[in-house]
């Protein structure tokens, strides 16, 4: 009696950690990490849940997602990445550059795919080998130089911020820096550690005489634009978006891309896993390459800067007016 006891309370424990794999008979789950909060990532999740469901796929019946936010930082994100493979979810998603890797070192063990979304370089990040793959929002910089141009045309220096420790805004920093003197900029680009940096950081900007600021999709600084936009409002100094929410808070203006539909591209590629379709190891990353003109009226009226009729003909109004 008590060998068949046994036999079934070893048989038991067999099936119950059978259930905790990516077993068929369960909903897959999505672990998607997002390093921080703020309208451009936020844009991005809800795109890529949008992109699952335009390919047809419905949540609670063909996924489950399990939605985690670090916090802008890196120890979360970690351990939120752990979290997820000791789970062994079907796939995870990780949102902006820090997250992701943080997803790819704790999938690769159990060769879990990998999903990545707002990642400026992933060569850079090195995440362009291995079970991953995903989407860039590599910055239109020519387009951003160019409509700095148009709405500055005395304009000399460009103030950038940036953190030292994010391979996509040194990226970023080194095309600036190699693009702006064919449009007569020389790019001034103060880096820092922490997000708690920044606002010092705009200070020893304005001190040096910027004629403008230019952000990258550097998350400790988007995490306090406000306060950044405080201290240039005040000493009258524009700053100019990489993307279309950047441009709803207070900046002037953006050659930007969509968040949206950066998300969307993202969750369509997740579900071609998802359907055994296609795998992250074969899928390369992509690149959105469509971009809009976004402009904020008050702000730019705020600054006396006078817009030319082509550029607000195609802009798309973005602030609130």
């Amino acid at each position: 009696m008590k060998k068949t006891i046994a036999m079934v309370t070893i048989f038991a424990i067999i099936l119950s950690l059978a259930g905790c794999g990516r077993s068929s008979n369960k909903t897959p789950v999505i672990g998607i990490s997002q390093y921080g909060e703020h309208a451009s990532l936020d844009n991005c999740r809800e795109g890529f849940i949008q992109g699952l469901k335009d390919s047809g796929l419905v949540e609670n019946e063909d996924y489950v997602i399990d939605y985690q936010n670090a916090g802008f930082d890196d120890s979360i994100a970690t351990q939120i990445a752990q979290n997820f493979s000791a789970k062994n979810v079907a796939l995870m998603c990780g949102i902006a550059t820090p997250a992701a890797i943080a997803c790819f070192a704790a999938a690769e063990d159990k060769d879990i795919p990998v999903i990545f979304s707002a990642i400026t370089d992933p060569v850079k990040a090195k995440l362009d080998k291995g079970n991953i793959t995903g989407t860039s929002d590599k910055l239109p910089v020519d387009a951003q130089l160019e409509l700095i141009r148009r709405l500055q045309p005395e304009a000399k220096t460009i103030g950038i911020l940036y953190t030292t420790s994010e391979p996509n805004s040194v990226s970023s920093i080194a095309e600036y820096q190699e693009k702006a003197p064919q449009y007569g900029f020389t790019i001034e680009a103060l880096g820092v550690t922490q997000q708690s940096e920044v606002t010092l950081a705009v200070d020893s900007l304005i001190a040096k005489g910027v004629d403008c600021f230019s952000n990258l999709t550097d998350n400790n600084v988007v995490g306090v634009l406000s306060s950044v936009l405080e201290k240039t409002n005040e000493a009258g100094i524009p700053v100019y978006g990489s993307e279309v929410e950047q441009v709803k808070i207070g900046c002037v203006a953006s050659a930007g891309i969509d968040y949206y539909e950066l998300g969307r591209q993202t969750g369509i590629m997740a579900a071609k896993i998802l359907k055994g379709e296609a795998t992250a190891a074969e899928m390369p990353y992509e690149t959105i390459s469509d971009f809009n003109y976004y402009i904020n009226s008050v702000a730019i009226s705020e600054m006396g800067i006078k817009v030319p009729a082509d550029i607000a003909e195609k802009a798309i109004e973005s602030g609130n007016q």
